[in-house]
């Protein structure tokens, strides 16, 4: 099985042209199904034709196995993993037909993503705190740039300076599946940006955007700690994440009466269906603005 997992993870990588990221997650989805069949006394050999020997009764068994420890997204995304897996052997010619496309795919949950009000959303990015200046200045242009474009942090830590165009307020992102977007930037971020890197001082155009201490990229992880520190330090609920501040973009502007066409292009969604969970969170605060304010359904 690993001869035929390099080459699907060589099928991925280049002719998918996947993220580094999704590829991972395939194998690592693979990998949790290959210890699942040595377990199985009929594939502790793993002869040459055990893809043949797979049916979908035993794939209904590890999804059962999958069902006692994960949740339904989980087990959707990890069946995902086997379908293409599966119709890549079929095109390989190691199958047939694909054992996976007999299993139907459990009803994904329904949530609601996790946002802050445009209130709350001011005094995170308008409150000053104390502290080193240009640590100071970089947080914000971070959290201004995620609240702006509604970037997912990765492709913010992906940025370089040359991306950004303080003229023309604007900026190229690199998303996933290696997709470009140009998206524009509002005001206050463009200033934040300025006064940024004003501080920091010379650079190129090649350099990394947001920079550590150390002049290394800034990871995703650490802006999810900074984040954390200034929430706590201004009163804020601290189960925000970054990720919470692409989703307040997208809310507020739907909101305020933005497209739902036009948010799929600036969040670099491929499909409307993504996006149209945004509907489902104005609802909510539609609901509560009613609740409060009719007079038959005024909550007291």
């Amino acid at each position: 099985m690993d001869q035929l997992l390099q080459r699907f993870e060589q099928h991925l990588t280049l002719e998918r042209n996947l993220s580094p990221r999704t590829v991972a997650a395939y194998l690592r989805d693979l990998r949790q199904f290959q210890l699942f069949l040595r377990q199985q006394a009929e594939f502790s050999d793993f002869a040459e034709n055990w893809p043949e020997r797979i049916d979908l009764l035993l794939l209904r068994r590890y999804l059962a196995r999958l069902h006692a420890g994960c949740g339904r997204t989980s087990v959707a995304r990890k069946l995902s993993a086997l379908r293409v897996f599966f119709r890549f052997l079929v095109r390989e010619g190691e199958l047939q037909i694909s054992p996976a496309d007999g299993l139907s795919t459990p009803r994904r949950e329904q949530y609601l993503p996790k946002v802050l009000s445009a209130e709350q959303a001011g005094q995170l990015l308008d409150r000053p705190l104390p502290g080193k200046r240009l640590l100071i200045l970089r947080d914000l242009a971070i959290f201004e740039l995620l609240y702006s474009c509604g970037l997912r942090v990765s492709e913010l830590t992906g940025l370089d300076i040359g991306a950004v165009s303080l003229a023309e307020s604007s900026v190229r992102v690199l998303g996933k599946g290696g997709k470009e977007r140009q998206l524009p930037v509002g005001r206050q971020a463009c200033r934040a940006l300025q006064e940024y890197l004003e501080e920091r001082g010379p650079f190129s155009a090649e350099d990394p955007l947001f920079i550590n201490q150390r002049g290394g990229r800034l990871t995703a992880r650490s802006i999810q700690r900074n984040l954390k520190k200034r929430l706590l330090l201004l009163g804020l609920p601290t189960d925000v994440t970054p990720h919470a501040l692409r989703h307040s973009f997208a809310t507020h502007l739907l909101d305020a009466g933005a497209d739902l066409r036009v948010i799929q292009e600036l969040l670099g969604h491929a499909s409307l269906s993504t996006t149209q969970k945004y509907t489902r969170v104005s609802f909510a605060h539609l609901a509560e603005v009613y609740d409060q304010a009719h007079p038959r359904s005024r909550k007291k």
